[in-house]
Protein backbone atom coordinates (compact mmCIF):
# COMPACT_ATOMS: atom_id res chain seq x y z
CA UNK A 1 0.00 0.00 0.00
CA UNK A 2 1.34 3.37 -0.93
CA UNK A 3 0.25 6.77 0.42
CA UNK A 4 0.73 9.91 -1.72
CA UNK A 5 -0.20 13.41 -0.61
CA UNK A 6 -1.34 15.76 -3.37
CA UNK A 7 -2.39 19.36 -3.45
CA UNK A 8 -3.73 19.23 -7.00
CA UNK A 9 -4.25 16.66 -9.80
CA UNK A 10 -1.77 16.60 -12.71
CA UNK A 11 -4.42 15.96 -15.36
CA UNK A 12 -8.16 16.51 -15.29
CA UNK A 13 -8.56 13.20 -17.10
CA UNK A 14 -6.99 11.29 -14.24
CA UNK A 15 -9.32 12.89 -11.73
CA UNK A 16 -12.43 11.32 -13.18
CA UNK A 17 -13.98 8.38 -11.33
CA UNK A 18 -17.05 7.38 -9.36
CA UNK A 19 -15.50 8.28 -6.02
CA UNK A 20 -13.83 11.45 -7.18
CA UNK A 21 -14.89 14.75 -5.70
CA UNK A 22 -16.16 17.57 -7.86
CA UNK A 23 -13.25 19.92 -7.29
CA UNK A 24 -9.92 18.32 -8.19
CA UNK A 25 -7.80 20.59 -6.10
CA UNK A 26 -9.64 19.35 -2.95
CA UNK A 27 -7.87 15.96 -3.02
CA UNK A 28 -5.24 15.90 -0.31
CA UNK A 29 -4.56 12.18 0.18
CA UNK A 30 -4.16 9.32 -2.27
CA UNK A 31 -4.06 5.71 -1.06
CA UNK A 32 -2.73 3.03 -3.37
CA UNK A 33 -3.14 -0.66 -2.58
CA UNK A 34 -0.71 -2.84 -4.52
CA UNK A 35 -1.74 -6.50 -4.50
CA UNK A 36 0.70 -9.39 -4.65
CA UNK A 37 -0.51 -10.32 -8.12
CA UNK A 38 0.55 -7.34 -10.22
CA UNK A 39 -1.69 -8.39 -13.09
CA UNK A 40 -4.74 -7.51 -11.02
CA UNK A 41 -3.72 -3.87 -10.93
CA UNK A 42 -3.69 -1.30 -8.15
CA UNK A 43 -6.52 0.03 -6.01
CA UNK A 44 -6.70 3.80 -5.67
CA UNK A 45 -8.46 5.72 -2.89
CA UNK A 46 -8.67 9.50 -2.85
CA UNK A 47 -9.55 11.46 0.29
CA UNK A 48 -10.34 15.12 0.50
CA UNK A 49 -9.17 17.44 3.28
CA UNK A 50 -12.56 17.24 4.91
CA UNK A 51 -12.52 13.43 4.83
CA UNK A 52 -9.01 13.34 6.21
CA UNK A 53 -9.92 15.78 8.99
CA UNK A 54 -12.92 13.55 9.84
CA UNK A 55 -11.14 10.17 9.68
CA UNK A 56 -8.16 11.21 11.77
CA UNK A 57 -10.16 11.84 15.01
CA UNK A 58 -12.40 8.86 14.29
CA UNK A 59 -9.42 6.61 13.74
CA UNK A 60 -7.77 8.01 16.85
CA UNK A 61 -10.94 7.36 18.84
CA UNK A 62 -11.17 3.83 17.49
CA UNK A 63 -7.51 3.27 18.28
CA UNK A 64 -7.94 4.58 21.83
CA UNK A 65 -11.07 2.46 22.25
CA UNK A 66 -9.17 -0.63 21.11
CA UNK A 67 -6.33 0.12 23.51
CA UNK A 68 -8.85 0.65 26.33
CA UNK A 69 -10.58 -2.62 25.46
CA UNK A 70 -7.25 -4.46 25.41
CA UNK A 71 -6.43 -2.95 28.80
CA UNK A 72 -9.77 -4.03 30.26
CA UNK A 73 -9.86 -7.45 28.65
CA UNK A 74 -7.96 -9.28 31.46
CA UNK A 75 -10.19 -7.75 34.13
CA UNK A 76 -13.33 -8.62 32.16
CA UNK A 77 -12.19 -12.20 31.63
CA UNK A 78 -11.32 -12.48 35.31
CA UNK A 79 -14.69 -11.02 36.29
CA UNK A 80 -16.47 -13.47 33.99
CA UNK A 81 -14.62 -16.41 35.53
CA UNK A 82 -15.36 -15.13 39.02
CA UNK A 83 -19.02 -14.71 38.11
CA UNK A 84 -19.21 -18.29 36.93
CA UNK A 85 -17.49 -19.48 40.09
CA UNK A 86 -19.86 -17.37 42.20
CA UNK A 87 -22.91 -18.81 40.42
CA UNK A 88 -21.54 -22.32 40.98
CA UNK A 89 -20.96 -21.60 44.68
CA UNK A 90 -24.44 -20.13 45.05
CA UNK A 91 -25.98 -23.20 43.41
CA UNK A 92 -24.01 -25.44 45.76
CA UNK A 93 -25.03 -23.28 48.72
CA UNK A 94 -28.68 -23.62 47.69
CA UNK A 95 -28.35 -27.40 47.50
CA UNK A 96 -26.60 -27.52 50.86
CA UNK A 97 -29.28 -25.25 52.32
CA UNK A 98 -32.00 -27.64 51.17
CA UNK A 99 -30.14 -30.54 52.77
CA UNK A 100 -29.76 -28.60 56.01
CA UNK A 101 -33.45 -27.67 55.99
CA UNK A 102 -34.36 -31.33 55.46
CA UNK A 103 -32.14 -32.34 58.39
CA UNK A 104 -33.60 -29.60 60.58
CA UNK A 105 -37.12 -30.77 59.67
CA UNK A 106 -36.15 -34.32 60.57
CA UNK A 107 -34.77 -33.12 63.89
CA UNK A 108 -38.00 -31.19 64.48
CA UNK A 109 -40.02 -34.34 63.77
CA UNK A 110 -37.82 -36.27 66.19
CA UNK A 111 -38.38 -33.56 68.78
CA UNK A 112 -42.16 -33.96 68.37
CA UNK A 113 -41.81 -37.72 68.71
CA UNK A 114 -39.72 -37.20 71.84
CA UNK A 115 -42.45 -34.98 73.30
CA UNK A 116 -45.00 -37.71 72.54
CA UNK A 117 -42.79 -40.22 74.35
CA UNK A 118 -42.58 -37.84 77.29
CA UNK A 119 -46.39 -37.68 77.48
CA UNK A 120 -46.60 -41.46 77.24
CA UNK A 121 -44.01 -41.84 79.99
CA UNK A 122 -45.94 -39.34 82.12
CA UNK A 123 -49.04 -41.50 81.71
CA UNK A 124 -47.09 -44.60 82.73
CA UNK A 125 -45.96 -42.84 85.90
CA UNK A 126 -49.57 -41.91 86.72
CA UNK A 127 -50.72 -45.43 85.89
CA UNK A 128 -48.27 -46.98 88.37
CA UNK A 129 -48.89 -44.27 90.93
CA UNK A 130 -45.33 -42.94 90.78
CA UNK A 131 -44.55 -39.32 91.66
CA UNK A 132 -43.17 -37.71 88.54
CA UNK A 133 -42.26 -34.52 90.44
CA UNK A 134 -39.53 -36.31 92.41
CA UNK A 135 -38.44 -38.50 89.52
CA UNK A 136 -34.78 -38.39 88.59
CA UNK A 137 -35.82 -37.85 84.97
CA UNK A 138 -38.00 -34.85 85.77
CA UNK A 139 -35.08 -32.47 85.46
CA UNK A 140 -35.13 -32.97 81.71
CA UNK A 141 -38.60 -31.49 81.22
CA UNK A 142 -39.59 -28.94 80.33
CA UNK A 143 -36.53 -27.80 78.40
CA UNK A 144 -36.42 -24.04 77.91
CA UNK A 145 -36.19 -23.03 74.22
CA UNK A 146 -33.06 -21.24 73.11
CA UNK A 147 -32.88 -18.18 70.91
CA UNK A 148 -31.82 -18.58 67.28
CA UNK A 149 -29.82 -15.71 65.72
CA UNK A 150 -31.48 -14.00 62.78
CA UNK A 151 -29.04 -14.80 59.96
CA UNK A 152 -29.91 -16.04 56.50
CA UNK A 153 -26.57 -17.82 56.30
CA UNK A 154 -26.44 -19.61 59.65
CA UNK A 155 -29.99 -19.72 61.04
CA UNK A 156 -30.80 -23.22 59.77
CA UNK A 157 -27.49 -24.65 60.93
CA UNK A 158 -27.76 -23.02 64.34
CA UNK A 159 -31.38 -24.08 64.66
CA UNK A 160 -30.41 -27.65 63.86
CA UNK A 161 -27.60 -27.54 66.41
CA UNK A 162 -29.95 -26.19 69.09
CA UNK A 163 -32.63 -28.77 68.33
CA UNK A 164 -30.00 -31.50 68.46
CA UNK A 165 -28.89 -30.26 71.88
CA UNK A 166 -32.50 -30.19 73.09
CA UNK A 167 -33.05 -33.72 71.80
CA UNK A 168 -29.96 -34.90 73.65
CA UNK A 169 -31.27 -33.43 76.90
CA UNK A 170 -34.77 -34.84 76.41
CA UNK A 171 -33.51 -38.28 75.46
CA UNK A 172 -31.31 -38.28 78.54
CA UNK A 173 -34.35 -37.45 80.68
CA UNK A 174 -36.41 -40.14 78.95
CA UNK A 175 -33.64 -42.61 79.65
CA UNK A 176 -33.94 -41.83 83.36
CA UNK A 177 -37.72 -42.23 83.18
CA UNK A 178 -37.41 -45.60 81.46
CA UNK A 179 -34.83 -46.84 83.95
CA UNK A 180 -37.14 -45.96 86.84
CA UNK A 181 -40.16 -47.63 85.23
CA UNK A 182 -38.19 -50.78 84.46
CA UNK A 183 -36.91 -50.91 88.04
CA UNK A 184 -40.46 -50.49 89.37
CA UNK A 185 -41.83 -53.22 87.08
CA UNK A 186 -39.07 -55.60 88.10
CA UNK A 187 -39.81 -55.04 91.80
CA UNK A 188 -43.62 -54.98 91.45
CA UNK A 189 -44.47 -57.57 88.82
CA UNK A 190 -47.86 -58.39 90.36
CA UNK A 191 -48.98 -54.75 90.26
CA UNK A 192 -47.71 -54.44 86.70
CA UNK A 193 -49.83 -57.38 85.52
CA UNK A 194 -53.00 -56.24 87.30
CA UNK A 195 -52.82 -52.56 86.31
CA UNK A 196 -55.52 -51.85 83.64
CA UNK A 197 -53.02 -50.45 81.14
CA UNK A 198 -54.63 -51.20 77.74
CA UNK A 199 -57.89 -50.36 76.02
CA UNK A 200 -60.87 -52.69 76.60
CA UNK A 201 -61.75 -52.25 72.90
CA UNK A 202 -59.29 -53.11 70.14
CA UNK A 203 -58.50 -51.46 66.84
CA UNK A 204 -59.99 -48.16 65.69
CA UNK A 205 -63.65 -49.15 65.50
CA UNK A 206 -64.69 -47.15 68.55
CA UNK A 207 -65.27 -43.46 69.24
CA UNK A 208 -65.11 -41.52 72.48
CA UNK A 209 -68.59 -40.03 72.82
CA UNK A 210 -68.60 -38.89 76.44
CA UNK A 211 -65.44 -38.05 78.44
CA UNK A 212 -64.68 -38.33 82.12
CA UNK A 213 -65.87 -35.51 84.37
CA UNK A 214 -68.76 -33.09 84.36
CA UNK A 215 -71.17 -33.22 81.43
CA UNK A 216 -74.83 -32.68 80.58
CA UNK A 217 -76.80 -35.91 81.03
CA UNK A 218 -78.55 -37.05 77.81
CA UNK A 219 -81.50 -38.24 79.94
CA UNK A 220 -82.06 -35.54 82.57
CA UNK A 221 -80.37 -32.65 80.68
CA UNK A 222 -78.78 -31.72 83.99
CA UNK A 223 -75.05 -31.24 84.54
CA UNK A 224 -73.75 -34.21 86.49
CA UNK A 225 -70.52 -36.09 87.11
CA UNK A 226 -69.68 -38.83 84.61
CA UNK A 227 -67.37 -41.27 86.44
CA UNK A 228 -66.10 -43.02 83.31
CA UNK A 229 -65.90 -42.73 79.54
CA UNK A 230 -68.34 -43.87 76.85
CA UNK A 231 -66.85 -45.65 73.84
CA UNK A 232 -69.30 -46.09 70.97
CA UNK A 233 -68.90 -49.31 68.98
CA UNK A 234 -71.14 -51.77 67.08
CA UNK A 235 -73.18 -54.23 69.07
CA UNK A 236 -71.27 -57.47 69.61
CA UNK A 237 -67.80 -55.84 69.59
CA UNK A 238 -65.57 -57.87 71.97
CA UNK A 239 -64.60 -56.29 75.30
CA UNK A 240 -61.16 -57.35 76.58
CA UNK A 241 -59.76 -57.40 80.09
CA UNK A 242 -57.20 -54.54 80.34
CA UNK A 243 -55.19 -56.37 83.00
CA UNK A 244 -55.11 -59.52 85.13
CA UNK A 245 -58.11 -59.52 87.45
CA UNK A 246 -60.82 -61.40 89.32
CA UNK A 247 -64.48 -61.07 88.33
CA UNK A 248 -66.41 -59.66 91.30
CA UNK A 249 -69.69 -59.06 89.50
CA UNK A 250 -71.26 -60.23 86.24
CA UNK A 251 -74.91 -59.59 85.44
CA UNK A 252 -77.66 -57.00 85.93
CA UNK A 253 -77.74 -55.22 89.29
CA UNK A 254 -81.18 -55.53 90.96
CA UNK A 255 -83.28 -52.37 90.62
CA UNK A 256 -84.69 -52.82 94.13
CA UNK A 257 -81.18 -52.54 95.60
CA UNK A 258 -79.98 -49.56 93.55
CA UNK A 259 -81.61 -47.76 90.65
CA UNK A 260 -78.30 -46.05 89.81
CA UNK A 261 -76.44 -49.33 89.34
CA UNK A 262 -79.41 -50.94 87.59
CA UNK A 263 -79.03 -48.25 84.92
CA UNK A 264 -75.67 -49.75 83.97
CA UNK A 265 -77.55 -52.62 82.31
CA UNK A 266 -75.56 -55.83 81.87
CA UNK A 267 -72.36 -55.10 83.75
CA UNK A 268 -69.02 -56.71 84.55
CA UNK A 269 -66.84 -55.60 87.46
CA UNK A 270 -63.19 -56.71 87.75
CA UNK A 271 -60.93 -56.48 90.77
CA UNK A 272 -57.50 -55.59 89.37
CA UNK A 273 -55.26 -56.41 92.31
CA UNK A 274 -55.57 -54.31 95.45
CA UNK A 275 -55.39 -50.93 93.72
CA UNK A 276 -58.07 -50.91 91.00
CA UNK A 277 -61.63 -51.93 90.21
CA UNK A 278 -62.78 -51.62 86.59
CA UNK A 279 -66.43 -51.49 85.46
CA UNK A 280 -67.97 -52.34 82.06
CA UNK A 281 -71.58 -51.21 81.55
CA UNK A 282 -74.36 -51.60 78.94
CA UNK A 283 -72.93 -54.95 77.75
CA UNK A 284 -74.84 -57.19 75.36
CA UNK A 285 -73.45 -60.65 76.18
CA UNK A 286 -71.42 -61.45 79.30
CA UNK A 287 -68.65 -64.04 78.83
CA UNK A 288 -67.47 -64.46 82.47
CA UNK A 289 -68.93 -65.35 85.84
CA UNK A 290 -68.33 -64.28 89.46
CA UNK A 291 -65.06 -65.42 90.99
CA UNK A 292 -63.46 -66.20 87.62
CA UNK A 293 -59.79 -65.30 87.06
CA UNK A 294 -59.05 -63.47 83.82
CA UNK A 295 -55.80 -62.40 82.19
CA UNK A 296 -55.07 -59.28 80.17
CA UNK A 297 -56.58 -59.74 76.71
CA UNK A 298 -59.31 -62.23 77.66
CA UNK A 299 -62.77 -61.49 76.26
CA UNK A 300 -65.12 -60.71 79.16
CA UNK A 301 -68.22 -59.39 77.33
CA UNK A 302 -69.49 -57.70 74.16
CA UNK A 303 -70.67 -54.16 73.50
CA UNK A 304 -74.43 -53.68 73.86
CA UNK A 305 -77.24 -51.20 74.42
CA UNK A 306 -78.70 -52.33 77.73
CA UNK A 307 -79.70 -50.15 80.67
CA UNK A 308 -79.82 -46.38 80.34
CA UNK A 309 -78.26 -46.13 76.89
CA UNK A 310 -79.06 -44.10 73.79
CA UNK A 311 -77.00 -46.25 71.40
CA UNK A 312 -74.59 -49.24 71.48
CA UNK A 313 -71.52 -48.31 73.51
CA UNK A 314 -69.28 -49.37 76.38
CA UNK A 315 -69.32 -47.41 79.61
CA UNK A 316 -65.85 -47.97 81.04
CA UNK A 317 -64.78 -46.93 84.54
CA UNK A 318 -61.51 -47.19 86.43
CA UNK A 319 -61.67 -46.73 90.20
CA UNK A 320 -58.47 -46.37 92.17
CA UNK A 321 -57.99 -46.84 95.91
CA UNK A 322 -57.24 -43.57 97.71
CA UNK A 323 -55.35 -43.00 100.95
CA UNK A 324 -58.51 -43.74 102.95
CA UNK A 325 -59.00 -47.10 101.26
CA UNK A 326 -61.99 -45.99 99.17
CA UNK A 327 -62.23 -46.58 95.44
CA UNK A 328 -62.60 -43.24 93.62
CA UNK A 329 -63.22 -42.70 89.90
CA UNK A 330 -60.21 -41.64 87.81
CA UNK A 331 -60.02 -40.77 84.12
CA UNK A 332 -59.69 -44.15 82.33
CA UNK A 333 -57.87 -42.53 79.40
CA UNK A 334 -54.77 -42.13 81.56
CA UNK A 335 -54.50 -45.91 81.89
CA UNK A 336 -55.15 -46.73 78.22
CA UNK A 337 -51.52 -46.65 77.17
CA UNK A 338 -52.04 -48.26 73.75
CA UNK A 339 -54.23 -45.45 72.39
CA UNK A 340 -53.57 -41.79 71.57
CA UNK A 341 -56.01 -39.10 72.70
CA UNK A 342 -56.28 -35.66 71.11
CA UNK A 343 -56.00 -33.66 74.35
CA UNK A 344 -53.43 -35.70 76.26
CA UNK A 345 -51.54 -32.67 77.60
CA UNK A 346 -54.74 -31.18 79.05
CA UNK A 347 -55.78 -34.60 80.34
CA UNK A 348 -52.51 -35.07 82.23
CA UNK A 349 -52.73 -31.61 83.76
CA UNK A 350 -56.27 -32.35 84.97
CA UNK A 351 -55.19 -35.72 86.33
CA UNK A 352 -52.69 -34.04 88.64
CA UNK A 353 -55.41 -31.85 90.11
CA UNK A 354 -57.99 -33.08 92.60
CA UNK A 355 -61.31 -33.59 90.71
CA UNK A 356 -64.67 -32.72 92.20
CA UNK A 357 -65.94 -36.14 93.29
CA UNK A 358 -68.73 -34.92 95.54
CA UNK A 359 -71.61 -36.58 93.66
CA UNK A 360 -70.28 -39.83 92.22
CA UNK A 361 -72.06 -43.09 93.06
CA UNK A 362 -70.08 -45.20 95.57
CA UNK A 363 -69.48 -48.85 94.73
CA UNK A 364 -72.02 -51.28 96.14
CA UNK A 365 -70.70 -53.66 98.80
CA UNK A 366 -70.90 -56.63 96.49
CA UNK A 367 -68.32 -54.98 94.24
CA UNK A 368 -66.24 -52.75 96.50
CA UNK A 369 -65.88 -54.89 99.60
Amino acid sequence: MKLTRKTRLESPAKAQGPDQVDSVDRVSLEIQVHRSNLRRGVWYFFLSRRQVSWWIPCGSAIFVYLLFGLALAPAMVSDLLLRREYDSLMAERTNQGRRVQALVQRLTDLQDETDDLRLRMHRIFLTYGLDIDVSEGQGGFPVAPREVPDSIYSADILRGTIIEALLTEKLSALGSFIDEVQAFEAQNSDQTRTTPSVSPLRGKDFVLTSPFGRRRSPFTQQVDFHPGIDLAAPTGTPIYAPGDATVVFAGRYPVRQSVSWWRYGNMVALRNGDQFITLYGHCDEIKVRNGMKVSQGDVIATVGDTGWSTSPHLHYEVRSKNAEGKFEPVDPRIYILDHRWRDEEKMLVSARQAPDLSDYEPLPRVIGR
